[in-house]
């Protein structure tokens, strides 16, 4: 099953008796949870409808009784089972807690019209090799939340900040993304202060995300990348220290510098392979935008000189670590260096 047509079953009134949510997205797993008890649920009736259960510390046998049981003071009941045990891959059927998995499957046949069951499991994949993984697949019952990213992450940013009536525009978009990384509920966080700043019906520009968003390290290290390829030793070493008052480690910046390094020379070799920048993304793991902006910057460099930098910066890392240069000094004397 994938999450729209859950969605339009959902607010058609047509619920499921169970669903299975899993993957590494935990942020949209639970806004998934969420959005479901508010479909079938009344404000007022959420705290008496919605029943939670851990595998871990209770027999899944308890949970199939709640929902069997007809729901008091409300219309319907929501069961919410947080899974490690019985449907992950990799996950361990035995421990404290006995389960009886053909309980489940059991009820499955005949489920109650008043009660739905939400599995939330942790993981990138379900063991599909159990019988009760194989019966809800075979109900479509599974719902896989992988982490967005890419295009797809941007896309449910700009729909985030549509849905509250504002515009977002896709180099705003772009920015949060590099700023959040792969973390959801940052960006979804950031999305909405932006969306409050700018107002019912505005736009928000990449300037507001430049003044209103914290950069992260890996942000402030390009920017020391950007300042060595314009040989502007001044503006390199001002970001520096400002990292250093962010108690930022010197040996974390030289690995980040080495990283950013290493990502530009990748890009050289592979646009001598005329890969595309998505082609690009997709190899290296990393964000189109990021991509797009490392190839500026890996143009105005010999891939002879990325490569001295680099091993310059594997020397330094050896003598940081082993007490032959101190750390601090070290950053800065490679970063002068550069100026020459």
């Amino acid at each position: 099953m994938d999450l729209r047509t859950a969605a339009k079953e959902i607010k058609a009134g047509q619920a499921r008796p169970v669903y299975v949510v899993y993957g590494k997205d935990r942020y949209r797993m639970q806004e998934f949870v969420s959005f479901i008890s508010e479909q079938l649920l009344g404000k007022d009736e959420r705290e008496l409808g919605i029943v939670k259960f851990d595998t871990a510390e209770t027999p899944i046998d308890e949970a199939v009784l709640e929902a069997e049981t007809m729901p008091f003071f409300v219309t319907r009941k929501i069961i919410v089972i947080r899974d490690q045990t019985l449907l992950a891959a990799g996950g361990k059927e035995g421990g404290k807690v006995e389960h009886q998995p053909d309980r489940l499957m059991e009820y499955l046949k005949m489920p109650s019209e008043t009660s739905t069951i939400i599995f939330i499991v942790h993981a990138d994949k379900l063991d599909e090799r159990r019988k009760l993984v194989k019966l809800l697949k075979d109900r479509d019952a599974l719902l896989s939340f992988q982490e967005l990213e890419g295009n797809d992450l941007l896309r449910w940013m700009i729909k985030r900040a549509s849905d509250q009536g504002r515009v977002l525009t896709e180099p705003a978009a772009e920015l949060i993304a590099v700023r959040c990384g792969r973390s959801l509920q940052n960006a979804a966080q950031e999305v909405d202060k932006l969306c409050l700043f700018v107002g019912d019906g505005g736009t928000v520009e990449r300037a507001a995300v430049e003044a209103l968003t914290v950069s992260s390290v890996e942000e402030d290290v390009f920017a020391l990348v950007d300042a060595m390829t314009a040989l502007q030793t001044g503006r390199a070493l001002d970001i520096y220290k400002a990292l250093l008052l962010r108690r930022e480690e010197p040996i974390k910046i030289a690995a980040l510098l080495a990283r950013q390094i290493r990502i530009m020379l990748q890009i050289k070799e592979l646009e001598g392979h005329q890969y595309s920048h998505q082609q690009m993304a997709a190899q290296l793991g990393l964000h189109p935008y990021a991509v797009k902006l490392a190839a500026e910057k890996a143009r105005r460099f010999e891939q002879r000189e990325l490569a001295l930098h680099l091993s310059r910066l594997a020397e330094l890392d050896f003598q940081m670590k082993t007490g032959q240069i101190d750390k601090t000094l070290g950053v800065e004397l490679f970063l002068l260096s550069t100026g020459s």
